[in-house]
């Protein structure tokens, strides 16, 4: 993981960034909760009562967190994250990302195959016909036993009935 080589994240950074982000979450909650109404009417509290305050407390703590950032972390240097433990991070979560984001392009199965296959590969260093059999073996064995189990047909019928086909083919 060279490429995050000598970075070093601070912990009065990490304070501040989420000092900001919990602030802005609480904003939007309370913004949001405008559009229900915030007061009290003839029947109590109306719907956006307890929102629109919960998001002010929400806000009030991080500003908490961002005074007591400058207060107490400053100047310390304290480190957060090194950059050997981020490539790290992404070595184990990027290729989820990435077989999420495959998912809604390609679909499960073929998603589940390249992911186990580039995993396989690439971080295991399994030999590439090794790595696409268990793939293929693993992705097809998951869509049966999700066929079975729900009762979904999912074309794999038609993929079991070629393989038959071949087998008597050539026996």
């Amino acid at each position: 993981m060279r490429m995050f080589h000598g970075m070093v994240l601070s912990r009065f950074a990490m304070e501040i960034a989420t000092g900001c982000v919990t602030a802005l979450a609480g904003a939007i909650i309370s913004y949001g909760a405008t559009e229900f109404g915030t007061g009290w009417d003839d029947a109590g509290p109306q719907p956006g009562y307890f929102p629109f305050y919960i998001g002010l407390l929400i806000v009030l703590a991080s500003l908490g967190v961002v005074a007591q950032a400058f207060t107490q972390h400053r100047r310390t240097g304290q480190v957060f994250l090194t950059g050997e433990q981020a490539g790290r991070i992404i070595a184990f979560a990027g290729p989820m990302v990435a077989f999420v984001a495959l998912c809604v392009l390609l679909g499960l199965y073929v998603a589940m195959t390249v992911y186990l296959f580039a995993v396989m590969t690439i971080q295991g260093r399994f030999k590439i016909p090794l790595a696409a059999l268990v793939s293929l073996v693993m992705t097809f064995n998951e869509g049966i036993m999700v066929e079975r189990l729900s009762g979904v047909t999912e074309g794999h019928h038609q993929l079991l009935e070629w393989i038959d086909a071949f087998l008597e083919a050539r026996g």
